[in-house]
Parts: C-alpha cells; sequence; structure tokens
C-alpha cells in the first residue's frame, strides 16, 4: 500500500512527497481511512510508530476547502493536547509539514514561556491548535480562547497525562467541547482510569493497536552493564568514547542527576545538554536543537522532559539510571529503532537496581545480556544505607530516624548470586 491508495488530496499527497516517504506505517494505514469516515478513534500505540502523521493527515483533510483566502475572525476547529512541551511543539510541526500547500493554520501553546505571543496568533485566526492542558486551561480561563468550535478533538498520550497529574485539567477542557465532534484518544498503555475516560468520551470508536503494550523492541540491541554507582560516570565516558558514539541520549532519574551528568561530559570534551523540568522552555528547546543539528553529541534528560521526543537516526540511548517502573524502560528505549531502525540501548545497574532490572526482564518475557567485557565491574554487593539527616551539635534534636527499621531497599537477587567480587582488569 501507498499513501495514494488512502485517497489523500494532492496538497497532502505533495506535501508527503517532500518528506521523501512512499508507504504509510501500519498505523498510519489502518488508521487513516477510519478518519477520513468520520470514526472516532481508540490508538494504542507507543510514540515512534508514527501516530502524530496518522492523525494530522486525516484533520487537514478534513479541514481543507481549497480557498486560499484566510479568514481573521475564524475558530478554532481541531485541538490536540499533549503532555509535553516539546511533543506539542513537533506535533504542531508535524501539522505545518504535511498541511503546508493546504489553506490551514497551525498554532502551538504551552507553559514555560510568555503568553503574550500566543495570544497574537490565537487572535490572527487559527485552525489547528495545539496545547498542552495547563496553559490552555489558564487561557481560556482568561477568555482569550475559545474551544466551543472544535469539530475534531486528539488527546495524544492520555497515559502520560494520567503520570503528570494533567488528567483533571484534561477533564475541564472536555467539558467545554461541543458534544458534536469527532474525538481521537491515542495511548500507549490502558491504565483503568485512562480505559474509563476513553468509554465516556468516544462514540463507537475504531480501535487501532500497533505494537502491543510494554512489548520488547526486537531490533534494538539491548545489553546491561552491572557497576557501582560510583563508577557509571566512568563507565558511561568509557563507552562512548570507545564506541565512537556519535548521537546518544542518556536517561537520568533526577533533574540533578541529569545536570552532574552533562556536566561531567563536558569536563572531558564530550559535548552534551541536559533537559528536565526546572530548565526553561528556552534552555530545553536549545538543548534539544543543538543535539538534532549534531552540535552536541549527548542528550541528558529525565523521563517528563523526553517523552514524545521524536529523533531521526538516534543510535543509543543509555539507561544511566534505571527506572523504578519498568514499561518506562520500554518507553525509553524505544527513543532508538525508530520507524523500524536499529538501535542500541545499554543500561547500567548498581546493586541496589537489580530488582528493577528483574522487573524488566519479566515484563519483557527475557533476560537482558549481561556485557562480561566490564571495565568498571559491580564490586558493591551491600544494599545502600540512607542518608541520616545532619543533626547541629548542641541543637537537642535527636535524629527521629533512628532506630527506625529501613525499608524499601531491593533484595540480592540470583543476578549476582553467583558474581566473584572482581578487580578492575
Amino acid at each position: 500500500m501507498t499513501f495514494k491508495d488512502l485517497n489523500l488530496i494532492t496538497p497532502i499527497l505533495r506535501a508527503i512527497d517532500d518528506e521523501g516517504y512512499e508507504r504509510p506505517s501500519p498505523i498510519q494505514a489502518q488508521a487513516i481511512p477510519f478518519l477520513l469516515s468520520g470514526r472516532d478513534m481508540l490508538g494504542c500505540a507507543q510514540t515512534g510508530t508514527g501516530k502524530t502523521a496518522a492523525f494530522a493527515i486525516p484533520i487537514l483533510q478534513n479541514l481543507y476547502s481549497g480557498n486560499t483566502k484566510l479568514a481573521k475572525d475564524r475558530p478554532i476547529r481541531a485541538l490536540v493536547l499533549t503532555p509535553t512541551r516539546e511533543l506539542a511543539a513537533q506535533v504542531a510541526q508535524s501539522f505545518k509539514t504535511y498541511g503546508k500547500y493546504t489553506n490551514t493554520k497551525t498554532a502551538v501553546i504551552f507553559g514555560g514561556v510568555s503568553q503574550i505571543p500566543q495570544v497574537e496568533i490565537l487572535k490572527s485566526g487559527v485552525d489547528i491548535l495545539v496545547a498542552t492542558p495547563g496553559r490552555l486551561c489558564d487561557l481560556i480561563n482568561q477568555k482569550l480562547c475559545d474551544i466551543s468550535s472544535i469539530s475534531y478533538f486528539v488527546l495524544d498520550e492520555a497515559d502520560r497525562m494520567l503520570d503528570m497529574g494533567f488528567i483533571n485539567d484534561v477533564k475541564k477542557v472536555i467539558a467545554l467541547l461541543p458534544k458534536k465532534r469527532q474525538t481521537l484518544l491515542f495511548s500507549a498503555t490502558m491504565p483503568d482510569e485512562i480505559s474509563a475516560l476513553a468509554n465516556s468520551i468516544l462514540s463507537n470508536p475504531a480501535k487501532v493497536t500497533v505494537t502491543p503494550v510494554a512489548s520488547p523492541v526486537d531490533i534494538i540491541d539491548q545489553s546491561v552493564y552491572l557497576v557501582d554507582k560510583t563508577s557509571k560516570s566512568g563507565l558511561l565516558i568509557h563507552l562512548i568514547t570507545e564506541k565512537a558514539v556519535d548521537s546518544a541520549l542518556v536517561f537520568s532519574r533526577t533533574k540533578y542527576g541529569a545536570d552532574r551528568i552533562s556536566k561531567t561530559l563536558n569536563k572531558v570534551g564530550i559535548t552534551a545538554g541536559a533537559i528536565h523540568g526546572d530548565k526553561s522552555q528556552g534552555a530545553r528547546q536549545r538543548a534539544l536543537t543543538e543535539f538534532m543539528a549534531g552540535k552536541t553529541r549527548v542528550l541528558v534528560a529525565t523521563d517528563i522532559a523526553a517523552r514524545g521526543i521524536d529523533i531521526d537516526k538516534l543510535s543509543y540511548v543509555f539507561n544511566y539510571d534505571l527506572p523504578e517502573e519498568a514499561e518506562t524502560y520500554v518507553h525509553r528505549i524505544g527513543r532508538t529503532g525508530r520507524a523500524g531502525h536499529g538501535g542500541t540501548a545499554i543500561a547500567f545497574c548498581d546493586f541496589n537496581e537489580i530488582a528493577y532490572l528483574k522487573a524488566i526482564e519479566k515484563l519483557m518475557g527475557r533476560q537482558i545480556r549481561v556485557e562480561e567485557d566490564n571495565p568498571y565491574p559491580m564490586q558493591n554487593f551491600e544494599p545502600r544505607k540512607p542518608q541520616q539527616p545532619r543533626v547541629r551539635k548542641g541543637s537537642g534534636r535527636r535524629n527521629q530516624n533512628s532506630g527506625q527499621k529501613q525499608s524499601g531497599q531491593p533484595k540480592q537477587s540470583d543476578r549476582t548470586s553467583g558474581f566473584r567480587k572482581r578487580g578492575p582488569k
């Protein structure tokens, strides 16, 4: 099947051809005919499957009128909600890319930046609005954005909306939408609350599933290094240098860790940037732009900041810290291997993360290969003790944590039971 077989209009086919695409991805081939016919849709798909084009292309075609004159006072007719600023910007760019030969105008709004330019764009007239929930609710409350004429509504990455605490804002937005509309909901996972939301807003939806939830990405070469926490930075530098890594996304569990890793790499001449929730939108966008342009070799990110980022031909993903939730690992390694291309995912696992590693392997139904050629082999086989609060001398305050039973530490598993405590080679 080619895009020409999907009964798309010439302006959109021309834009698709400009991008060098000939055949639709599985989700595009399934979704586009349903959406062109006006059906609601429930899509279970991870990022990297081509789902943005799957909903952008039919919305653009349904909005296309052939009139080249744009009225300033026309209402917003399509709304796409996304969980993060970066994803909002990328979705808006997709609409602009595929709609560049149509008469549609797309705008994007998100928090972390001044609302003034965004309000001016809305005043100039917009057909398609891509937004994050918080900023959209703010502008609606200020009566600066009217969504009462929406005909097409897309809720993208609904499970991440739930994870990030945006679900109440999402419900507020939905309550203001016209009852008569075409609604699309996409989610990589389907927790109970998202299933209930889908049932409440979708009418006889077509269901499209691409890549089973949390299934292993078979085309990605996965391996794990068993390494002490204090040796992770040295191992990362060694691997980036030895393997001549030209582009890598490194995941840190914390914002502080992302900054620290980035600084450590830059000190040894490996150009790196960091993105996380405490960075301004401008700083995050600069770091992402420089990485995608090849000006920096490494982008260090937390999960929230990296969600939805689509980077072509990313060669390596490093799990510097293993995630506490096994499904997050699958989302992370999916940053490479996009659109069917191969990639390499390398994980670092210290003793306290072994329980996380076991959970990931259980979810995927297979073990991740342990790298034996390891210049920084694990030598600490004792759980880390939680740090105790410091008490000033003479303050008379007693450490309230003393005597309490420590909990939450992963127990030693079979993955380390046969290891010898070796020194560096």
